[in-house]
């Protein structure tokens, strides 16, 4: 597998960056198009023998750069032949069922998920709907290099641009087969101005659940702000202050969600994984190495094996395939389901997390108590763009690591990892015992501050 530290524009989410700056410039955006109609039209070539045109779907979330960045990687894309359906504001999961749904080439969104709006990002789907493999990405990455010795398209080789209306017919049609009677709870649901701010209201309206809804008047400027699943906080302020069953909060792109419970507890994707494996019936499921110990041992009490892998819902997908397994997840709240969809959908997993929690006869608060996390402890620590994945493999961080292993000595875990989307080497540790979390993790950190 390739690794993303052999890779210049793409990290585990797509390429991000500040929208405006390179490789978020709208000039880079327009070669990004042209160098994937290229990648993707050889591809398609070599494995069907087809010169038909290359079809394309473009969605965005509500960043005030989306329209920019949209119409320059469609702009990109056209040049080199390719007929886009632009589906306008469209959570990432929706862009990738319908890229799937339509047999189309390629799905693209503009998005950078949970960050800042001042940030933006470009994520490439298969026609299946996946994300697009490491080999692709970097194969796009070489293309990028040679534009210029590519032939001009002119005349009828030149691609088209339109509007793709038919949306609202089939993506949501999709999340309601799975939707569970909710009649009688009481959802507050957070949109964080983002993607789905029209769409998740309109969902969970149709399942009887009695819906109050907040932050769904995107401005291009207020998309995760002070809300989100990166600030669950506005959720649980809103389900205590109006005494509701739970609540539902979702990042920028609506890929992910996270719970609170009536009590504004946060439930996270590990909760949420352990719920649908139980309801599931599933021998095992695939994490990554942020995981809770505690999730993992809940669940091997109850016959069930949590493998990990690397951070990032691509490599939870790559380890559920090569196993030939179909539920995964994140402690992010990002869930894989492969038996009903090829990427993570925050709407679909909220509505499978509550069809399993309805069959248990218990309510969310329940399985919260029961399911233990134990204390961790993440830090984020700041390195030049360039460096982290040198400062994570220095040695004296290794050896700060190796102590720390020896200290926990099977009572907790400890991880370090560069960020495979920021400038930051991030630290977690857990352990039964908090005092003992927090010490070993400022001490690794403190080491990584050092040789940063």
């Amino acid at each position: 597998m390739t690794t993303t530290t052999t890779r210049r524009y793409f990290g585990t989410d797509g390429i991000r960056g500040i929208a405006g700056e390179m490789p978020m410039s709208a000039h880079f955006a327009f070669e990004v198009g042209m160098a994937t109609a290229e990648v993707l039209r050889d591809l398609r070539d070599r494995a069907l023998g087809s010169d038909d045109t290359l079809r394309c779907v473009i969605g965005r979330d509500t960043r005030h750069s989306g329209t920019l960045l949209s119409h320059a990687v469609s702009a990109g894309l056209a040049a080199r032949g390719a007929e886009v359906h632009d589906v306008g504001v469209m959570p990432t999961p929706g862009v990738a069922y319908l890229t799937r749904a339509l047999g189309a080439d390629v799905g693209v969104v503009i998005s950078a998920s949970h960050n800042p709006f001042d940030h933006n990002g470009i994520k490439l789907f298969s026609r299946s709907g996946e994300k697009l493999g490491d080999g692709l990405e970097l194969e796009i990455e070489a293309r990028l290099g040679a534009l210029n010795d590519l032939p001009p398209r002119t005349g009828r080789d030149l691609g088209t641009v339109s509007r793709y209306d038919r949306q609202q017919q089939t993506y949501p049609a999709f999340l309601l087969e799975h939707a569970p009677d909710l009649s009688g709870l009481e959802i507050g649901i957070d949109c964080a101005n983002g993607a789905n701010y029209e769409l998740a209201p309109a969902i969970f309206g149709q399942t009887g659940a009695t819906v109050s809804v907040i932050n769904a008047a995107p401005d291009g400027f207020n998309i995760n702000t002070d809300c989100g699943s990166t600030h669950p906080d506005a959720i649980r302020d809103h389900v205590l202050a109006h005494d509701l069953d739970l609540g539902l909060s979702f990042d920028g792109d609506a890929d992910r969600v996270l719970f609170v419970d009536r009590y504004g507890r946060l439930v996270n994707g590990d909760h949420m994984l352990a719920i649908c494996a139980l309801d599931r019936g599933e021998t095992t499921v695939v994490s990554t190495v942020m995981s809770n110990l505690g999730v993992e041992n809940y669940l091997a009490d109850r016959g069930v094996t949590l493998l990990r892998s690397k951070v990032g819902d691509r490599y939870v997908f790559e380890l559920l395939r090569a196993n030939g397994l179909t539920l995964g997840g994140e402690p992010s709240g990002h869930l894989l389901f492969l038996d009903l969809a090829p990427t993570g959908d925050g709407m679909l997993s909220a509505l499978r997390v509550l069809a399993a929690v309805r069959a248990s006869q218990k309510p969310l608060e329940d399985w919260v108590d029961e399911i233990p996390l134990y204390p961790q402890i993440l830090l984020n620590v700041p390195v030049a763009p360039g460096a982290k994945a040198r400062v994570a493999e220095h040695d004296e961080v290794l050896a700060a690591l190796g102590r720390a292993e020896t200290d926990l000595a099977g009572r907790g875990r400890v991880n370090v990892r560069p960020s495979g989307t920021e400038a930051l080497v991030r630290v977690m540790v857990e352990a039964e015992d908090e005092a003992l979390t927090e010490q070993t993790a400022r001490a690794i950190a403190a080491v990584i501050r050092r040789v940063a």
